[in-house]
Protein backbone atom coordinates (compact mmCIF):
# COMPACT_ATOMS: atom_id res chain seq x y z
CA UNK A 1 0.00 0.00 0.00
CA UNK A 2 3.02 2.52 0.42
CA UNK A 3 6.36 1.73 -0.91
CA UNK A 4 9.03 2.94 1.73
CA UNK A 5 11.17 3.93 -1.11
CA UNK A 6 8.57 6.14 -2.82
CA UNK A 7 7.51 7.90 0.65
CA UNK A 8 10.70 8.80 1.91
CA UNK A 9 9.82 6.22 4.82
CA UNK A 10 12.85 3.96 5.03
CA UNK A 11 13.95 2.99 7.95
CA UNK A 12 16.91 2.65 10.05
CA UNK A 13 17.75 6.32 9.68
CA UNK A 14 18.83 7.97 12.50
CA UNK A 15 17.19 11.14 13.17
CA UNK A 16 17.57 13.49 16.01
CA UNK A 17 14.69 12.73 18.59
CA UNK A 18 13.37 15.33 21.12
CA UNK A 19 10.48 15.25 23.86
CA UNK A 20 7.33 15.22 21.74
CA UNK A 21 4.01 14.29 23.01
CA UNK A 22 3.73 10.90 24.35
CA UNK A 23 7.54 11.30 25.85
CA UNK A 24 5.92 14.44 28.14
CA UNK A 25 3.14 12.70 29.51
CA UNK A 26 5.45 9.85 30.65
CA UNK A 27 8.00 12.17 31.85
CA UNK A 28 5.21 14.10 33.91
CA UNK A 29 3.83 11.03 35.41
CA UNK A 30 1.28 11.54 37.83
CA UNK A 31 2.32 15.16 38.09
CA UNK A 32 0.00 18.10 37.23
CA UNK A 33 2.11 19.37 34.20
CA UNK A 34 -0.14 21.87 32.06
CA UNK A 35 1.95 20.10 29.17
CA UNK A 36 1.75 16.70 29.70
CA UNK A 37 -2.35 17.27 30.47
CA UNK A 38 -2.26 19.19 27.07
CA UNK A 39 -0.01 16.52 25.09
CA UNK A 40 -2.30 13.36 26.05
CA UNK A 41 -5.29 15.52 25.36
CA UNK A 42 -4.21 16.01 21.69
CA UNK A 43 -3.18 12.45 21.68
CA UNK A 44 -6.20 11.35 22.86
CA UNK A 45 -8.11 13.19 20.33
CA UNK A 46 -5.88 12.38 17.60
CA UNK A 47 -6.44 8.74 18.16
CA UNK A 48 -9.40 7.87 19.69
CA UNK A 49 -11.15 6.12 16.33
CA UNK A 50 -9.53 3.13 16.51
CA UNK A 51 -10.28 2.54 20.10
CA UNK A 52 -13.95 3.25 18.79
CA UNK A 53 -13.53 0.87 16.15
CA UNK A 54 -12.14 -1.67 18.40
CA UNK A 55 -14.63 -1.43 21.02
CA UNK A 56 -17.46 -1.80 18.12
CA UNK A 57 -15.45 -4.71 16.96
CA UNK A 58 -15.86 -6.30 20.32
CA UNK A 59 -19.26 -6.59 19.71
CA UNK A 60 -21.18 -3.60 21.60
CA UNK A 61 -23.39 -1.69 19.81
CA UNK A 62 -23.25 2.04 18.71
CA UNK A 63 -24.38 3.89 21.37
CA UNK A 64 -22.62 1.51 23.91
CA UNK A 65 -19.57 1.94 21.94
CA UNK A 66 -19.78 5.49 22.05
CA UNK A 67 -20.54 5.67 26.25
CA UNK A 68 -17.69 3.05 26.75
CA UNK A 69 -15.22 5.12 24.58
CA UNK A 70 -16.21 8.24 26.14
CA UNK A 71 -15.47 7.31 29.89
CA UNK A 72 -12.86 5.91 28.99
CA UNK A 73 -11.40 8.88 27.62
CA UNK A 74 -12.58 10.69 30.28
CA UNK A 75 -10.93 8.39 32.90
CA UNK A 76 -7.67 8.84 31.31
CA UNK A 77 -8.03 12.48 30.72
CA UNK A 78 -8.45 12.67 34.70
CA UNK A 79 -5.05 11.11 35.10
CA UNK A 80 -6.26 8.03 36.89
CA UNK A 81 -4.60 5.66 34.71
CA UNK A 82 -1.30 6.53 33.93
CA UNK A 83 0.18 5.08 37.01
CA UNK A 84 -0.43 1.88 34.34
CA UNK A 85 2.41 4.00 31.39
CA UNK A 86 5.80 1.55 31.59
CA UNK A 87 8.21 4.07 30.24
CA UNK A 88 10.65 1.17 29.17
CA UNK A 89 7.35 0.12 27.17
CA UNK A 90 6.53 3.38 26.13
CA UNK A 91 4.31 2.92 22.65
CA UNK A 92 0.93 5.12 23.27
CA UNK A 93 -0.37 2.50 21.04
CA UNK A 94 0.18 -0.29 23.03
CA UNK A 95 -0.61 1.49 25.97
CA UNK A 96 -3.94 2.47 24.81
CA UNK A 97 -5.19 -0.85 24.08
CA UNK A 98 -4.20 -2.52 27.11
CA UNK A 99 -5.17 0.44 29.23
CA UNK A 100 -8.64 0.03 27.43
CA UNK A 101 -8.87 -3.75 27.98
CA UNK A 102 -8.32 -3.43 31.32
CA UNK A 103 -11.45 -0.93 32.07
CA UNK A 104 -13.46 -3.25 29.59
CA UNK A 105 -12.91 -5.73 31.85
CA UNK A 106 -13.28 -4.29 35.56
CA UNK A 107 -14.63 -0.74 35.50
CA UNK A 108 -17.51 -0.59 32.81
CA UNK A 109 -19.74 -2.27 35.09
CA UNK A 110 -19.88 0.53 37.75
CA UNK A 111 -20.10 3.25 35.52
CA UNK A 112 -23.07 1.95 32.87
CA UNK A 113 -25.40 2.94 35.43
CA UNK A 114 -24.18 6.79 35.12
CA UNK A 115 -26.05 8.67 32.93
CA UNK A 116 -24.51 8.71 29.10
CA UNK A 117 -20.71 9.75 29.02
CA UNK A 118 -20.85 10.67 32.71
CA UNK A 119 -22.28 14.49 32.47
CA UNK A 120 -19.48 16.46 30.92
CA UNK A 121 -16.74 15.00 28.96
CA UNK A 122 -13.19 15.52 29.23
CA UNK A 123 -13.07 15.49 25.61
CA UNK A 124 -15.63 15.95 22.89
CA UNK A 125 -15.57 12.79 20.22
CA UNK A 126 -17.43 13.61 17.21
CA UNK A 127 -19.71 9.82 17.86
CA UNK A 128 -22.33 10.42 14.45
CA UNK A 129 -18.70 10.19 12.07
CA UNK A 130 -17.48 7.58 14.29
CA UNK A 131 -20.56 4.60 13.38
CA UNK A 132 -20.54 6.27 9.97
CA UNK A 133 -16.72 5.72 9.79
CA UNK A 134 -16.99 1.95 11.60
CA UNK A 135 -20.08 1.17 8.79
CA UNK A 136 -17.31 1.51 6.19
CA UNK A 137 -15.06 -1.37 7.83
CA UNK A 138 -15.18 -4.41 5.78
CA UNK A 139 -17.79 -6.89 7.58
CA UNK A 140 -15.05 -10.06 7.56
CA UNK A 141 -13.27 -12.04 10.07
CA UNK A 142 -10.70 -9.31 10.87
CA UNK A 143 -10.02 -9.44 14.72
CA UNK A 144 -10.64 -6.52 17.30
CA UNK A 145 -7.22 -6.34 17.54
CA UNK A 146 -5.94 -6.43 13.79
CA UNK A 147 -8.97 -3.56 13.22
CA UNK A 148 -7.33 -1.54 15.76
CA UNK A 149 -3.72 -1.26 14.58
CA UNK A 150 -4.89 -1.39 10.93
CA UNK A 151 -6.62 1.89 11.51
CA UNK A 152 -4.00 3.17 14.29
CA UNK A 153 -1.87 3.08 11.29
CA UNK A 154 -4.20 4.52 8.92
CA UNK A 155 -4.93 7.53 11.06
CA UNK A 156 -1.33 8.17 11.31
CA UNK A 157 -0.21 8.28 7.93
CA UNK A 158 -3.84 10.58 7.30
CA UNK A 159 -2.61 12.86 9.79
CA UNK A 160 0.62 13.47 8.45
CA UNK A 161 -1.19 13.63 4.53
CA UNK A 162 -3.10 16.41 6.00
CA UNK A 163 -0.56 18.35 7.07
CA UNK A 164 1.37 17.81 4.30
CA UNK A 165 -1.43 19.64 2.53
CA UNK A 166 -2.17 22.09 5.10
CA UNK A 167 2.10 23.21 4.26
CA UNK A 168 1.61 23.37 0.46
CA UNK A 169 -1.82 25.26 0.34
CA UNK A 170 -0.30 27.85 3.18
CA UNK A 171 2.75 28.19 0.23
CA UNK A 172 -0.20 28.40 -3.16
CA UNK A 173 0.35 24.95 -4.15
CA UNK A 174 -2.85 23.32 -3.22
CA UNK A 175 -3.46 22.61 -7.48
CA UNK A 176 -0.03 21.04 -7.49
CA UNK A 177 -0.64 19.03 -4.17
CA UNK A 178 -3.52 17.71 -5.90
CA UNK A 179 -2.32 16.45 -9.10
CA UNK A 180 0.72 15.33 -6.92
CA UNK A 181 -0.44 13.25 -4.46
CA UNK A 182 -0.92 10.23 -6.42
CA UNK A 183 2.17 9.82 -6.80
CA UNK A 184 3.35 9.62 -2.85
CA UNK A 185 2.10 5.53 -2.64
CA UNK A 186 3.40 4.58 -6.46
CA UNK A 187 5.88 4.94 -8.85
CA UNK A 188 4.59 7.31 -12.02
CA UNK A 189 3.81 5.26 -14.90
CA UNK A 190 4.75 5.94 -18.48
CA UNK A 191 3.82 9.50 -19.60
CA UNK A 192 1.96 10.22 -16.02
CA UNK A 193 4.91 12.76 -15.45
CA UNK A 194 4.53 14.32 -18.66
CA UNK A 195 0.69 14.71 -18.37
CA UNK A 196 0.92 16.40 -14.89
CA UNK A 197 3.35 18.66 -16.62
CA UNK A 198 1.30 19.84 -19.29
CA UNK A 199 -1.51 20.36 -16.52
CA UNK A 200 0.31 22.35 -14.52
CA UNK A 201 2.51 24.24 -17.05
CA UNK A 202 5.47 22.40 -15.92
CA UNK A 203 8.16 20.47 -17.77
CA UNK A 204 8.14 16.83 -16.44
CA UNK A 205 11.90 17.20 -14.85
CA UNK A 206 10.35 19.92 -12.68
CA UNK A 207 7.22 17.54 -11.82
CA UNK A 208 9.96 15.05 -10.66
CA UNK A 209 11.67 16.66 -9.01
CA UNK A 210 8.59 18.24 -6.79
CA UNK A 211 7.55 15.11 -6.37
CA UNK A 212 10.59 13.88 -5.02
CA UNK A 213 10.73 16.36 -2.65
CA UNK A 214 6.80 15.95 -1.72
CA UNK A 215 7.83 12.45 -0.73
CA UNK A 216 10.60 13.77 1.61
CA UNK A 217 8.42 15.98 2.94
CA UNK A 218 5.66 13.34 4.07
CA UNK A 219 8.23 11.31 5.34
CA UNK A 220 9.68 13.39 7.64
CA UNK A 221 5.92 14.23 8.85
CA UNK A 222 5.03 10.41 8.98
CA UNK A 223 7.98 10.57 11.50
CA UNK A 224 7.30 13.51 13.57
CA UNK A 225 3.55 11.83 14.00
CA UNK A 226 5.14 8.64 15.23
CA UNK A 227 7.96 10.29 17.57
CA UNK A 228 4.42 12.14 19.19
CA UNK A 229 3.26 8.37 20.16
CA UNK A 230 6.49 6.67 21.34
CA UNK A 231 8.91 7.37 23.78
CA UNK A 232 12.55 7.31 22.39
CA UNK A 233 14.34 7.26 18.79
CA UNK A 234 15.04 3.27 18.95
CA UNK A 235 11.11 2.82 19.15
CA UNK A 236 10.25 5.41 16.62
CA UNK A 237 12.10 2.87 14.14
CA UNK A 238 10.72 -0.02 15.05
CA UNK A 239 7.20 1.37 15.68
CA UNK A 240 7.43 2.41 11.35
CA UNK A 241 8.73 -0.83 10.52
CA UNK A 242 5.39 -2.08 12.29
CA UNK A 243 2.80 0.37 10.78
CA UNK A 244 4.58 -0.20 7.19
CA UNK A 245 3.99 -4.38 7.79
CA UNK A 246 0.49 -3.61 9.25
CA UNK A 247 -0.66 -2.13 5.81
CA UNK A 248 1.51 -4.32 3.79
CA UNK A 249 -1.44 -6.06 1.24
Amino acid sequence: MLGEEQTGLTTGTSREFTATHWSVVLAAGQGDSPQAAAALEQLCRSYWYPLYAYVRRRGHGPEEAQDLTQEFFARLLERKDLAKADPARGRFRSFLLGTLNHFLHDEWRKAQAAKRGGGHPLLSLDDTEGEERYGREPASEVTPESLYERRWALTLFDRALARLREEWSAAGKGKQFEAFRQFLANEAGEGEYGATAVELEMTPQAVAVAVHRLRQRYGDLVREEIAHTVSNADELEAELRHLLAVLSP
